[in-house]
């Protein structure tokens, strides 16, 4: 259901499916009509919940930080963009109406810090260089890919 989903609503997009365990998702967003377009990659895996990531450009520090705001790893540049306890998102929401529009939002937010300093984004705060999400909670655990 995801994958149909994604290749229609971004028709020129990547979607690569693995059997039923993983779905990877990549294209490019614009996150406003004056801002920069960031190639992104969302990754699915089975009872691992959704891992985002922009793979280009690398997103650039505001001034005095050392590390991006709201995301699991700066080097990797792993956005964080749900709490992962199973409300916000699970398996049975599709990307198109959650982790893509909150994606893009983030990315919105990121290039205003860049020029600020102060992120507006929102978030819990968080170990900003974990290496993974944790396991998320299985309220919906068809998969739905």
């Amino acid at each position: 259901m995801q994958e149909g989903n994604l290749k229609s609503m971004f028709p020129g997009s990547n979607v690569h499916r693995t059997r039923d365990h993983e779905l990877t998702w990549v294209h490019t967003l614009c996150p406003s009509p004056i801002g920069d377009e960031y190639k992104v990659k969302l990754v699915y895996k089975i009872n691992c919940g959704v891992k985002f990531f922009v793979s280009e450009p690398k997103l650039q520090l505001a001034e005095g930080k050392t590390t991006l705001p709201h995301v699991y790893s700066t080097p990797k540049q792993q956005l964080c963009l749900y709490y992962p306890d199973g409300i916000e998102w699970n398996v049975g929401k599709l990307y198109t109406q959650t982790i893509i529009p909150w994606a893009s939002e983030w990315l919105y937010h990121y290039e205003i810090w860049v020029g600020t300093g102060i992120w507006h984004g929102g978030g819990t705060k968080h170990d900003v260089e974990k290496a993974a999400l944790p396991e998320i909670s299985k309220h919906n655990s068809n998969g739905n890919l």
